[in-house]
This record gives C-alpha cells, structure tokens and sequence, in this order.
C-alpha cells in the first residue's frame, strides 16, 4: 500500500458549502494516486470511478492506493482518501478504483460515434460572474469557454481548464487535469439555476476510449430528473483531438 498526505488549500472550497472541498479537486488526488500507483508502461486507465462517501473536509487527509486485482494485461487499483471527522474518529471520505488495461498498437480500427465539439480555438473566456457571482474557492480557477448556453433544451457544453496545481511543486498528467473538471459535468448539464437549487452529484464514473493529449477539457451533458429529486447526469468527455470518453454521475436534487 502506498499512503501519501496532502493539505488542501481555499482554491479547493465547495459551491455547495465553504466547510468542505468541491468533489473535482479530490477525484483527481485519487485519480492521481490511481495512475501513480506503480505504473507499467504499455497500460493505461481506462474507467475510472469516484464514490464521494461524505463530505472532504478542509484538513489534512491521506490518500492510500493499492491494486485489488494484479494481473499482466488487465488489473484493478484503488486509492482511498481518509480524513478526521468532526468527532474525531478518522474514516475514507472518498473512494476511486481504476480499471488499468495492457494497450497495444491498432491505428486502423480506431474511430468514434461521439459527435464533435467546437474547437477551442473558436470560442472566448466566457464570463461566470452572472451565474456563479455568490460561489468562490474552486469554481474561481476555472477558465470557462461556453460552447452551448447552460440551460437551453437538450446538452450544453463548455471548454474548462484550470492553472492552480492539483499538487504544489508538480506538473499534473493529461489524466489529472481532465479530472480536476470532470466533476463540473452536472452543473453544465443542469437546467437548474445553482443559486436556488443543489444538484449534488454523490459520485463520477469516466470511461476512457483514448487517452487524453491537451490541457482543456471540453464537456458536453445533460442532466436527467426524476420526480422524487434524483438525477443521472450523462456527457460526452473532449480533449483538443476529440471526443475521448463519456462520463455519467449520480445527482441529488433539493431546493436551496
């Protein structure tokens, strides 16, 4: 087992409440432990799943990653982030297992049904005063390039990226950087306004066809509500080459 600890900064602060972390700055620290943990060159994570178990508070917290399931051409790591409860008792807070596949070289079958999305180049910093004036820490590091207006029928979509390091002192992968947006999906799919409503997403699964090779990350989803107040967001994940992979999430919706 590999046990590392990390301190989170005000960058990392909720929308949802200024006591706890938004989820995407703790997918991508176990998203991080997941890819670090004793890599194989020839492999890659490919589905990725993060369990927000309960509030990440804003203290100290320790990340433990190990492999559940060795083998040579499939195996499946996980990485656990632990912290102290108000009480004083110490339990994992969130929880991220990875699929690590072998890869092999097959450029002639390669290909996609995922529609494209407009290229970055073409779109401008779009300004999220309007929408997001009362919320600050993490959604105050994104650079936001809206393709399609939030809310309109049917999925938006945005280009995000972040410059605030995942971890001080190191350059993040394609992989991490991916991760610390991917969470936002359910606001861009949301038909909601975030001011007079919650849409908290208690989980992310991401599944990878392609590995990522920019450093925005394009996200196009819609969110999806029943009548008793549970939603299921489902998106189409881009780098600059492309679509990449999907993404869906679990949402609990209530009134502010």
């Amino acid at each position: 087992m590999r046990v590392e600890h990390f301190r989170p900064t005000r960058h990392t602060v909720s929308t949802w409440g200024d006591d706890l972390q938004h989820g995407a700055p703790p997918s991508a620290l176990l998203t991080r432990a997941l890819e670090r943990h004793t890599p194989r060159p020839g492999t890659r994570l490919t589905r990725i799943t993060i369990d927000l178990l309960g509030p990440v508070p804003l203290t100290d917290i320790e990340v433990r990653s190990w492999i559940d399931r060795p083998g040579r051409k499939i195996e499946l790591v996980v990485a656990e982030l632990w912290a102290t409860a108000p009480d004083g008792t110490r339990r994992a807070v969130a929880r991220g297992t990875a699929w690590r596949l072998e890869t092999v070289d097959l450029p002639d079958v390669a290909r996609t049904s995922e529609p494209p999305l407009t290229p970055v180049a073409e779109t401008e910093r779009t300004d999220m005063a309007g929408v997001f004036s009362s919320f600050t820490g993490y959604i105050d590091t994104l650079d936001w390039r809206i393709v399609v207006p939030f809310g309109v029928p049917g999925p938006s979509a945005a280009w995000l990226r972040t410059d605030v390091a995942l971890v001080e002192g190191e350059t993040p992968t394609v992989v991490e950087r991916l991760f610390t947006v991917a969470d936002v999906a359910n606001g861009i799919g949301s038909k909601l306004d975030p001011r007079h409503w919650l849409f908290l997403n208690t989980d992310l699964t991401v599944h990878l066809f392609r590995a990522p090779d920019s450093d925005w990350t394009g996200i196009a989803a819609e969110t999806s509500v029943g009548p008793d107040g549970v939603g299921m967001t489902t998106g189409v994940l881009y780098d600059e080459t492309g679509p990449l992979g999907r993404i869906t999430q679990n949402v609990q919706v209530r009134p502010r």
